[in-house]
């Protein structure tokens, strides 16, 4: 069955409607627009974006010269960097 729709008054609106209409339909969720951090390959990578690492809010560096404190602190990006981390401190490709 076909069901024609009236045109809206509104043109944003109606196109709104119709590109989640078109996403649900497509099978993808309402939020596949949303964008997502790339992916370093390796710490050389990420210290152009991160220069002094990413770690979890509240980790320490283990070190036993001067400790790193001003890496980024998010818990979500550490998650995706999480392999990164070879002393297994919470913070990922800390450097100085």
């Amino acid at each position: 069955m076909l069901v024609l729709f009236r045109t809206v008054q509104r043109p944003s609106v109606a196109l709104a409607a119709a590109a989640i209409t078109a996403l649900v339909i497509a099978g993808f969720p309402a939020y596949a627009s949303v964008a997502t951090p790339s992916l370093y390959r390796n710490s050389t990578a990420m210290h152009k974006r991160y220069p002094h690492g990413v770690g979890r809010v509240g980790a320490r560096d283990h070190t036993s010269g001067e400790p790193v404190t001003n890496f980024r602190r998010s818990n979500a990006l550490y998650r995706l960097y999480k392999r990164l981390d070879r002393d297994r401190d919470g913070i990922a490709c800390e450097a100085h």
